[in-house]
This record gives C-alpha cells, sequence and structure tokens, in this order.
C-alpha cells in the first residue's frame, strides 16, 4: 500500500471518528437540564458598599436589606461599619418594607457605609401532582389584586389580559396562557438601564415590549392581577453561578453590581404561591448564545421555559415586594416603583443610583459551607 493510500485512509478513519463525536457533542449542547429541586439551605454573606463621590450639605443613604422570611429564604442577621453619624433600620410601614438608613454630616466629605448580612437561601419547586389547599391572609393577597402607579389593572392592561386568558377555566390554565403569551410577544432588551422601570401601560400601548426583569415580569404580574389572579414581583439579587451551568442564570459573587433581578410569583388556591420568572426565559433567549434564539422550545430555552413556571433556584436573595416606595427621611416627593439599588440624597437632590461616577457601591456574596 502505498504512503498516499495509507494516508488518504488515515484521514477518512480521522473524518469518520470526528463525525462520530461532533453528534455527541451536539446532543450535549441539545441536553441542557434546568430542574430546580427544593433541598438544603445554603448559607451566604452578602456584602454592599457605598462611596458618595459627590459630595454636597448633608448625605443620607438608604440600602436594600433582604428582608423577606419564607421557605425559600431567611434571614440571620444585619451589621454595618461606616463613618455616618447615624444608621439604622428604618422602614416604609405601608409596604411592609425595610431598609437601612444613614446620614453624613456636611462635615464629612467622604461618606461611606457597608452593611453586611447573612442569609439563607435554597431552591423552590411546586409539585403539580400534588394539588391541595392553601390559605393566606386576605390582606395579603388583597395587596397582590390591587394596582400601583406603574402597574394598572385595567384600560389596555384588562383588555390584554382578558384576550390572553380567552377560553381558560382555571386560574392555572390563566396563569399559564400569560406566561406563554409573554415569552412569546416580549423579548430582553440588553440596551435598558438597570432593570428597567415596570411601566407596562406604556409598553403595551405602544407595542415594545422589550425590556429587563423589571418590565417583563411586571407585564406578567399585571395581567394575571387584572384577571383576578394574586401576582407579585420579588426584587432582589443573583449570588453565585446557576448549578445547572446556564451564564445568564448566575452571577460572579466577588462582584454583584449589576446582579440585581427581579422574580415574581402566584398564589394558586390549590398550591399557594407559586415561582414565575418569564423574564429570565427570555434573558436565555437573547443572551444565552451568539444568537438569539427565537423559538422557546429551543434545546438551550426548553428546559428554562419549563423550570421557571412553577420553580427558581437557590442562587437569589430577595430584598422585598414592594412597589411605590417612599424612602423614610428622604426630601424628595416622589416614590419609587421599587427598591433594589443603593438610594441616596444630598443638596443637589436624589442620586441616581445607576451612576457609578457620583454614587459607587459593590456588591460581594460569599457562601459558608
Amino acid at each position: 500500500m502505498s504512503l498516499s493510500t495509507m494516508m488518504n485512509r488515515r484521514t477518512v478513519m480521522l473524518t469518520g471518528a470526528c463525525a462520530a463525536v461532533l453528534p455527541g457533542a451536539a446532543r450535549a449542547q441539545a441536553e441542557r437540564r434546568f430542574a430546580p429541586q427544593v433541598g438544603d439551605w445554603r448559607t451566604f454573606e452578602l456584602s454592599l458598599s457605598v462611596a458618595v463621590a459627590d459630595h454636597q450639605g448633608t448625605t443620607r443613604v438608604w440600602l436594600p436589606l433582604p428582608d423577606i422570611e419564607t421557605d425559600f429564604q431567611r434571614t440571620l442577621g444585619h451589621s454595618w461599619t461606616g463613618n455616618a453619624a447615624q444608621a439604622r433600620v428604618v422602614a416604609d410601614a405601608a409596604r411592609d418594607t425595610r431598609m437601612l438608613y444613614a446620614e453624613f454630616p456636611a462635615e464629612v466629605k467622604e461618606p461611606v457605609l457597608t452593611v453586611t448580612t447573612r442569609l439563607q437561601t435554597r431552591s423552590r419547586a411546586v409539585d403539580w401532582s400534588k394539588p391541595g389547599k392553601a390559605s393566606e391572609d386576605p390582606e395579603v393577597l388583597r395587596a397582590a389584586l390591587s394596582p400601583t402607579e406603574l402597574l394598572p389593572l385595567d384600560g389596555i392592561v384588562r383588555k390584554t389580559a382578558l384576550e390572553v386568558t380567552a377560553g381558560a377555566k382555571t386560574d392555572q390554565d390563566k396563569v399559564r396562557a400569560i406566561y406563554q403569551w409573554v415569552v412569546a410577544k416580549a423579548h430582553r432588551e440588553p440596551k435598558v438601564r438597570g432593570c428597567g422601570m415596570g411601566d407596562i401601560k406604556s409598553m403595551l400601548e405602544t407595542g415594545n415590549l422589550g425590556g429587563k426583569c423589571a418590565d417583563l415580569n411586571a407585564i406578567f404580574v399585571g395581567l394575571c392581577r387584572s384577571v383576578g389572579v394574586p401576582a407579585r414581583d420579588l426584587y432582589g439579587l443573583r449570588l453565585v453561578p446557576s448549578a445547572f451551568g446556564y451564564r445568564e442564570l448566575g452571577a460572579n459573587p466577588a462582584g454583584l453590581k449589576g446582579a440585581q433581578h427581579c422574580r415574581a410569583e402566584v398564589f394558586l388556591k390549590q398550591y399557594g404561591w407559586v415561582a414565575m420568572d418569564p423574564a429570565d426565559v427570555l434573558k436565555v433567549m437573547r443572551q444565552e448564545t451568539p444568537e438569539w434564539i427565537k423559538d422557546p422550545a429551543h434545546p438551550v430555552a426548553a428546559p428554562v421555559m419549563k423550570g421557571l413556571f412553577g420553580s427558581w433556584e437557590g442562587n437569589w436573595v430577595a430584598y422585598n415586594r414592594a412597589h411605590d416606595l417612599h424612602l423614610p427621611g428622604s426630601s424628595a416627593k416622589a416614590s419609587l416603583p421599587f427598591l433594589m439599588y443603593p438610594q441616596g440624597e444630598n443638596r443637589s437632590g436624589r442620586f441616581d443610583e445607576l451612576a457609578p461616577d457620583s454614587f459607587k457601591y459593590t456588591i460581594a456574596a460569599k457562601e459558608i459551607v
């Protein structure tokens, strides 16, 4: 056998071997898994530090605190350090939301503050095969059915929700129809600042359903509320990478600025509060792969589409569930649509929480084993 024949035969054999390997690699990529299950508690230490560069007169800051006690999250304690003249936990009592408030007199030229929270989280998942009978405080359910400044429940919101849920016989059917509609009609828009604003009336009126988590999950929550299904947003922060290998569903614990994320949940009489997150489905579809995934049945998106209807991963912590907050002690009259970022003000007015040059902050987490 000639050398050239041997080389040609070797080339064919190698090509065949590669052909046998590549489909398997493609299958491995296709067979992505995302299936959170209730498991052990994980303990974290979360630190948020702020430094105010724009010093003008008295400086005030308000820092969000993990403030939800549930079967998927519990807070073990807070501590803080810095050069504030006073620092204490305050509350917007009407919305049952607490935060750390600190005040720095004019003579403090470089206001700094660090709050550290020890907390525990775990994944949550509903067992759809085991319906029961859930109960909840009527006041809590009433709040989860009420409009807010940016979540009106009449007009185009109500009209859209009725169209989306036409033919749905149960609350679970309504929720599934709305979840699927949001994923099909809305999209993640990476250019939106922060997490968006959640102005669902404007989004529906303009037909521009592009946004980030506070926009996309707000549409979901508003549509659910407008057809009588209690629903609410939860504003929080990703802590660590996803255990399922999805880059966009996790965060780097060493630097969590920009890891803020809003989730949602609905109340179903047979199951209680159930986890939902159509916004993260859309994030995976837009940003997990180099190309924008347009079909939620795509092998990368499908497990997330299925999983986030009823479950979520415990690599995230909730700060609060409040809309239209008022900052205790603030000179500003306007309310906040939500509290997920550090807030501050001085003589020149309220700081832009998304402007790092004048209001610097860092967030980091470490898991305690």
